[in-house]
Order: C-alpha cells, then sequence, then structure tokens
C-alpha cells in the first residue's frame, strides 16, 4: 500500500480485516497508518525505482494507492511492469494524477470544468483571485492563493521551481457549493455512491445539489478512460450547472469510503481491495444495504495530546472518533443522523468535545 498516513486509514483496516498481509510505505517513520500493516518501509511514494524493488522482492499478489493522487500512477506502472493485475492502466493514471492532463482531456471530451490556464512566465496576466500550483505536485507544495499581481509573480515562480515540467497551472478560485462525488466504476459503468457537500471542516451527505452531478461525472470519468475501481470527484455547482474541479482515480482521502458505508452499508474499501487483487466486483456490492437519513465526516483541528475522547464518542449516532498524531489533520468523527443537518450537528458536538493538549503545556 503506497502511503501510510490518515488518508489511508480506513483501507489498511479493511485489509486487515480480510486477512491480507500488508506492506504499507511512506517516507515519515511516524505515519499513522504503520500500525495496522504488518510491514514497514520507510520510503518516499515518488521513489518509484525504490517501490518497485520492493514489490518484486515481496512478491506481492497487488499494489494499491488510496487517498493521495501522485502515487496513482506508480501503482498502475508497477502492476503493469510487475503482471498483477490492476484496475487502471498506467496510461490512465497519468491523466488521472497530471492536473495539466486532465484538465486538457476533459477540454477535449467537453466536459464542463472551472477555469484554468498554464503558465511559463511569472510576469503573464491573469484573472484573480486563482489558485497557482505545479501541474505535476501533489498536496500543499508551492501551491499558494493569490489574490494581487504582487502575489502572484511569487506564487507562478515558486510554482515553475518545484514543477517537474517547468509549468504553472493556475486554477479558477471557486466558490461554494462544492459537492463531493465518491463513485465506483465496474465494466465502464460509474456508479456514483454518495453525493457530499464538502464544508471547511466537513463533509455532509446527502447533497441536495445533486441535480445533474452523475451525468456530468459519468463524462468525466470517461474521458479519462477510467473503467474498472474506484474514483473521487469535486464538482462546483453553479448558474449553468455542475463543473468539474478535479478527479482522481482512487479513494478519496478524506474517509470518503467509511462514509459511503455509514450512509449506504456499501464497503468501499473492500471494494478497491478486490480491484487491486483482479477479484470479480458482484453487481450485489454495489446496491445500498441500507439508507441513512445523513452522514457527516467532521475533521479535528488541534495539536497534541487528545483528551475527552470517551465523550466525543457518547455523542448520539456518533459512530467513531479517530485521533492521527503526526498528521496534517488531528482526527476525525464519522455521524449519523436522521438528517444531514442533524449529522453534521451530532459530528461538530463530538468534535467539540475533544480537547487537545499542546505538547509544551505544563500540568496545572
Amino acid at each position: 500500500m503506497l502511503g501510510a498516513g490518515a488518508g489511508q486509514l480506513g483501507l489498511l483496516s479493511a485489509a486487515r480485516s480480510r486477512g491480507l498481509f500488508v506492506i504499507a510505505v511512506d517516507r515519515d517513520p511516524g505515519a499513522p497508518g504503520f500500525r495496522h500493516a504488518d510491514r514497514r518501509a520507510i520510503v518516499s511514494v515518488e521513489d518509484e525505482p525504490a517501490l518497485e524493488r520492493l514489490a518484486e522482492a515481496e512478491r506481492i499478489d497487488g499494489v494499491i494507492a488510496p487517498g493521495s493522487d501522485w502515487p496513482v500512477g506508480p501503482a498502475a506502472r508497477i502492476a503493469a511492469r510487475l503482471g498483477l493485475p490492476h484496475p487502471i492502466s498506467p496510461e490512465t493514471a497519468v491523466l488521472s494524477t497530471s492536473k495539466l492532463r486532465q484538465r486538457e482531456r476533459l477540454a477535449e471530451a467537453g466536459v464542463p470544468q472551472t477555469g484554468w490556464r498554464v503558465l511559463s512566465n511569472p510576469d503573464e496576466a491573469v484573472g484573480l483571485p486563482a489558485l497557482v500550483r505545479p501541474p505535476d505536485r501533489q498536496g500543499r507544495r508551492a501551491r499558494a492563493l493569490v489574490r494581487s499581481p504582487r502575489e502572484l509573480q511569487s506564487a507562478v515562480r515558486a510554482a515553475l521551481r518545484a514543477s517537474r515540467v517547468g509549468l504553472a497551472l493556475v486554477e479558477e478560485l471557486v466558490a461554494e457549493p462544492v459537492v463531493t462525488v465518491s463513485g465506483f466504476c465496474r465494466g465502464g459503468i460509474v456508479h456514483a455512491l454518495t453525493m457530499s457537500d464538502r464544508l471547511p471542516l466537513a463533509t455532509v451527505w446527502e447533497s441536495e445539489r445533486g441535480e445533474g452531478v452523475p451525468a456530468v461525472t459519468a463524462r468525466a470519468v470517461e474521458a479519462l478512460g477510467i473503467r474498472e475501481g474506484p474514483v473521487i470527484v469535486q464538482l462546483q455547482i453553479g448558474a449553468e450547472g455542475p463543473r468539474v474541479l478535479e478527479l482522481a482515480a482512487r479513494i478519496g482521502g478524506g474517509h470518503d469510503a467509511e462514509l459511503c458505508e455509514g450512509a449506504l452499508g456499501i464497503d468501499l474499501n473492500a471494494l478497491a481491495l478486490s480491484t487491486a487483487l483482479g477479484e470479480d466486483i458482484e453487481p450485489w456490492r454495489l446496491e445500498p444495504r441500507w439508507r441513512a437519513g445523513g452522514a457527516c465526516i467532521r475533521f479535528l483541528d488541534g495539536e497534541g495530546e487528545a483528551r475527552r475522547l470517551e465523550k466525543a464518542e457518547s455523542v448520539p449516532g456518533v459512530e467513531w472518533v479517530r485521533v492521527y498524531g503526526g498528521s496534517d489533520r488531528a482526527g476525525a468523527v464519522l455521524a449519523i443522523g436522521g438528517s444531514p443537518a442533524e449529522a453534521l450537528e451530532r459530528a461538530t458536538r463530538a468534535a467539540e468535545c475533544v480537547r487537545f493538549r499542546a505538547p509544551h503545556a505544563q500540568a496545572l
């Protein structure tokens, strides 16, 4: 498994439940997912030659990259070179991980998407505000929100330095609402399982803004050539309808699979493991076993030792409370309710129960 951070915890847990022998790879020795793996490898997921040597030496049966964009490419290429089953081809993985190639392909296919432009010179003018980033780097590396021409020049220079291809991607800064689709492809058919609203510290299902979203999602997935496996798509909802923000051929890194299971009883983590191992997906596995009134992932914000977890877990409707440590996010809460509003209220109440004690704090 490429990655052992917070975004991989759900799939690591699912692999352990299946009794699989898991080798987790992450450059962070303190990655929270290592405690759920049988073996850990402290290697950067960007070091593809080292990853391939490890995969070959361990005689693995499958390779998977949930929760973050860049490892999706190495996973597909390693699987192809070693003759392992994999849901997507290396060519499709490139379109999934390169934001520039992805946007170009969506434009060729006529899929509605948010505005974007490529720069190779920091002195070029673009409309502001905007988001500037290298098109081939993941996470927050050289990524900046700019609101003035001076900020733009500095941000473009940083993106150009960080980019492997010497380009900067400038994207329209979109306003809410943004809908996240967590889906699964089987035989070229896209199943849009959950459509959730993205909030500053939460993901709330079910969105009331889903009109037209499944159709645009299907067009985008088809344009990138994804026929099997999990997909995560973000769309901005405007007056002209849904527009694609970004798409990835993987499970979402914000506990999207766990949200899907809580909302519908569909185990996306188990489905992703099956496709990574070349197993057939029976149609019944994509059918809801139940339908909750609402579900919410609420992220925790804090640093240091977490306290009062028992109080948070006792809030009605709370399925679990997780604290990571050593992650960009301190943790998360999953709550179920009779409606999206109730699920958000319960998750927020649980999150507010948790108190973080800074590492330098002294006991009174």
